[in-house]
């Protein structure tokens, strides 16, 4: 009966202990889902459950998974901490690895007025700050704003800053926005002849592939008399004079005009002074006119109109013409009509039979007076102005006197060599009926500037026949040399001579100027090209002394250079010692050859393997060098 109890006893410790598991298993479970809910919630809440995730072992949670930063990880841990026991929460996240910066896009804005020059923007540690501000002191006060970061220089940055500093140099009053291979440029010019020689010299000078872009603005002028000359003949339609006060008014004009043949592209400038809002009306009328006579001119000066017919016209064709016109002017505009004589045959010989003065000039400047003046006071008064236009010592007088030169004679003729003067060469013809000046201009608005200039000095109702031309080739700012030309030129000026210097000094010989003025005279037309002088010694003596030897050489050159009174602010002097031989120094002849001067493309401040993150190089002996060489001479064994 006991053993039964005993039995009894232990079932009874069993069957509760074994609940008491149950239960206690029942009860973690329970927990265990609740905390999970509980921490996953608040990580969906605080939108972290795209990396973390979170697992219950007993009443511990363990947060796992990779986070994008520490601060993705710090915030996981405090969503969980905030639902359940900080002491409950494991931490076994990982953060990822820190992806490297990408560099800052470097840019540089150089802000320049009257009063000196700013610079703003973020630049490369590596960039030399200080020789950028000495660069731009020459143009006042520099305030530097700039701020640094420590990357590598980016490619093409180099090229950008050097044209983007010497754009500033160049516009006084610009904005130019540089950064990696490009440049920005807006600027205000004082005159539209100054904007298009600028715009060619910029666009000139951009280093290849670099991109540029240009916003320069000029003021308008204003025209007195508000002018346009339109002429159609056996050579085609072109304006010898053309302008407009609006760009719609321009686009209506031209667009009448190349429908009569006109070569599209053909300029006609904006300016102030036109004398009607309906200017291009009046313009377009005159236009058709020409058009339907099968030629002539037409020239508006103000409200005044003049139209001129070709001399083969049939008078009931120009009757009625002239009507059509009439009737299509706009009010305020006024008409004469001119239906001319036929020319000699041959209009530029003098015939001492015929009242006519003609002039010449040649290409060289050389001008020759012919034909009728009315009495000897105003003889004199044609050959001062002939010697004032184009020098004394070009103008030979060969006119004659007459007592038949009509009532304003000397006046056509004065205005006659006014306009010649503004030609390269040409000729001017006056007589009773006409005034006539042909020939080549190099200015791209110099039609324009004869056509105004006689109307203006004759009136409206002179009979004024041009033909005038535009050449480019006589175009000072479309014959800027290019880089490449001025590098060839100053090769050119040095041919078969030598930049001398006294034996082992830094002093120039006498013989030496011969070659440094006609490289000045180079120079002097390539002020937009930046040139090294290079100077370079052979191996004969210390090395230490022939660097210093080398650049006190170039130095000098360069201070000959600045007393031809050129500019030399794209010059720099540099001497290389005898670290670049182009002969072997073994023998008299290569050491000859070694010790020279060399106008070559300036060194870089920081070479390529730069801009690509790496350690700068030395320049070495084998680097190719685009130069145009001047060779010095030395005396014996002598640097």
């Amino acid at each position: 009966m006991a053993s039964r109890q005993i039995v009894m006893t232990v079932i009874a410790f069993g069957v509760a202990a074994g609940g008491a598991v149950l239960a206690s298993t029942y009860l973690t479970d329970i927990l265990e889902n609740r905390s999970i809910a509980a921490v996953g919630a608040a990580l969906d809440e605080a939108e972290l459950t795209d990396f973390a995730f979170a697992e219950a072992d007993g009443l511990r949670v363990t947060i796992s998974g990779t986070a994008p930063d520490e601060a993705a990880r710090f915030a996981a841990i405090s969503a969980a901490s905030g639902v359940i026991a900080p002491d409950r929460v494991i931490d076994a996240l990982v953060v990822a690895e820190a992806k490297a910066l990408a560099p800052p896009d470097f840019t540089l804005e150089l802000l320049r007025n009257e009063d000196g020059i700013s610079l703003i923007g973020l630049v490369p540690a590596a960039t030399e700050r200080e020789a950028l501000v000495n660069r731009l002191s020459d143009l006042g006060r520099v305030v530097d704003m700039v701020e640094t970061a420590d990357y590598a220089i980016p490619a093409r940055w180099i090229g950008a800053l050097d044209y983007g500093l010497s754009a500033a140099e160049l516009l006084p009053r610009a904005k130019v926005s540089v950064s990696a291979g490009r440049v920005h440029v807006a600027a205000i010019t004082d005159s539209v002849e100054e904007k298009d020689r600028l715009e060619t010299r910029l666009r000139r000078t951009a280093p290849a592939g670099m991109i540029v872009t240009l916003d320069l603005a000029a003021p308008r002028p204003v025209l007195a008399p508000f002018t346009l000359r339109f002429s159609k003949d056996d050579n085609g339609a072109r304006f010898e004079g053309c302008a407009a006060e609006t760009a719609r008014d321009r686009g209506r004009i031209l667009a009448a005009a190349e429908q009569q043949g006109l070569a599209p592209g053909t300029s006609c400038m904006l300016a102030l002074g036109a004398p009607s809002p309906r200017w291009a009306d009046a313009a377009s009328a005159g236009i058709r006119a020409v058009a339907a006579l099968g030629g002539g001119s037409v020239t508006l000066s103000d409200a005044d109109i003049t139209l001129v017919a070709p001399e083969s016209v049939a008078q009931p064709l120009f009757a009625r013409v002239v009507a059509d016109l009439q009737n299509s002017l706009p009010e305020g505009f006024s008409l004469y009509s001119v239906l001319p004589e036929p020319e000699d045959e041959r209009p530029g010989l003098f015939n001492p039979e015929a009242l006519r003065f003609t002039a010449t000039l040649s290409p060289e400047g050389l001008a020759q007076l012919r034909g009728h003046v009315a009495d000897p006071t105003r003889q004199e008064v044609t050959e001062t102005l002939a010697h004032a236009l184009f020098g004394g010592d070009n103008v030979y007088n060969a006119t004659q006197l007459t007592d038949a030169a009509p009532e304003g004679w000397s006046v056509r003729v004065l205005a006659a060599l006014e306009g010649l003067s503004h030609l390269n060469n040409g000729s001017a013809t006056v007589t009773p009926g006409f005034i006539r000046v042909s020939g080549r201009t190099g200015a791209e608005d110099g039609p324009a500037q004869v056509a105004q200039l006689l109307s203006d000095r004759l009136g409206t109702e002179a009979d004024i026949r041009l033909d005038v031309s535009y050449d480019p080739v006589l175009d000072p700012i479309t014959a800027i040399p290019t880089e490449e030309e001025c590098f060839e030129r100053v090769e050119a000026a040095k041919t078969g001579r030598k930049i001398l210097f006294d034996p082992g000094s830094a002093r120039l010989a006498a013989e030496a100027f011969n070659v440094i003025d006609d490289i000045a005279e180079v120079l002097a037309d390539c002020s937009h090209v930046a040139m090294e002088i290079a100077g370079h010694t052979d191996s004969q003596g210390r090395e230490v002394m022939n660097l210093e030897l080398s650049q006190e050489r170039a130095d000098a050159v360069l201070a000959a250079l600045a007393e031809e009174r050129i500019t030399t602010a794209n010059l720099v002097a540099r001497g290389y010692g005898e670290a670049l031989p182009i002969e072997d120094n073994d023998t008299e002849e290569g050491r000859e050859a070694n010790r020279r001067i060399e106008f070559t493309r300036p060194t870089p401040p920081v070479n390529e393997g730069v801009e690509r993150g790496e350690t700068p190089a030395a320049t070495t002996a084998e680097e190719p060098s685009e130069t145009a060489e001047s060779t010095q001479g030395g005396d014996d064994e002598q640097n």
